[in-house]
């Protein structure tokens, strides 16, 4: 089915939910409380596996309960952990996500995830090489990022860019990646303010711009192609994102063609937002083929 690395951030979701978002000084009683796996990175290592992809995932987490959870979590999704260091003196990466009034507020402490550097990619090196592709996001050192983006070039070893969140770019590592899946805000905040259209033709075969319920356009080198959203009862749209980058990866080392590669990654995280969770929401290979018995095809 195809080796996918990604190289990534790892993170533990603290959600509070209540009815009284607290002032300051104030404390104020809530409703409920979970502990979710999380991070873009670790997200997006899920989702290939669950379509059936052999998914190793390279990042940090910290020598502490958040870390061993994180871990176990993965290794129960089918992603090789083999790669994930464990880090004394840090914490594992967290968000402290508070859900109150019809919105949430977010704290984010980046913990282990900022201690992926050159060397632990150097140490793992062997396994990013032997990738059929590599997916990253911008949760870690951005020097880090274009290291391994340029290992992977260096190696033939194609990668797909998530640009989120959202950060300005060189011409370096837009280059040397092989695909880059920006939604439209991130879109401009990497190429500015001219038209979708205007940036895409650019970029053949490589830019892919995620664009909601419009679906996902990109230029395949003689027309703009806008690829539909799958249509379902929106429950819980968190992971969908990474949910179409895992999926997108996961159809291209198959072998599917760009275009049928968005089609599937338009339908699994059109799937992913009919549950609640990002992980827990992804789909499953046999969940799709289910899909495509009782509705539409993909």
């Amino acid at each position: 089915m195809g080796k996918i690395v990604v190289v990534g951030s790892i993170n533990a979701d603290m959600v509070f939910t209540s009815d009284i978002r607290p002032k300051a000084g104030e404390t104020v009683l809530g409703n409920t409380f979970s502990l979710i796996p999380g991070g873009k990175g670790a997200n997006q290592a899920v989702a290939a596996s669950k379509l059936g992809a052999e998914s190793f995932m390279v990042g940090c987490v910290g020598n502490d309960p958040n870390g061993e959870f994180s871990i176990n979590n993965l290794k129960s999704m089918g992603v090789n952990t083999d790669c994930v260091e464990i880090l004394n003196d840090v914490s594992t990466g967290v968000a402290n996500i508070v859900v109150a009034e019809n919105d949430n507020s977010i704290i984010v402490i980046a913990g282990a995830n900022t201690h992926l550097t050159e060397d632990i990619i150097d140490k793992y090196k062997d396994v990013i090489q032997s990738a059929d592709m590599v997916l990253m996001q911008l949760e870690v050192p951005l020097s880090t990022v274009e290291y391994t983006l340029r290992l992977c070039s260096e190696n033939n070893v194609k990668v797909l860019l998530n640009p989120a969140p959202a950060a300005k770019l060189n011409s370096n590592i837009i280059n040397k990646a092989t695909y880059i899946t920006p939604n439209e805000h991130e879109l401009k905040l990497l190429f500015g303010e001219s038209s979708i259209d205007d940036i895409l033709k650019q970029y053949p075969n490589k830019l892919i711009v995620t664009m909601g319920s419009e679906g996902v356009k990109y230029f395949d080198g003689q027309e703009i192609k806008l690829i539909p959203s799958y249509e379902v009862e929106v429950v819980d749209t968190t992971g969908a994102g990474d949910t179409f980058c895992g999926s997108l990866g996961s159809a291209l080392v198959r072998g599917e063609s760009l275009e049928e590669a968005i089609r599937f990654a338009n339908k699994s995280a059109g799937l992913s937002i009919t549950k609640l969770g990002a992980q827990s929401g992804m789909p499953t290979l046999e969940q799709l083929s289910q899909e495509g018995k009782t509705k539409k095809k993909y």
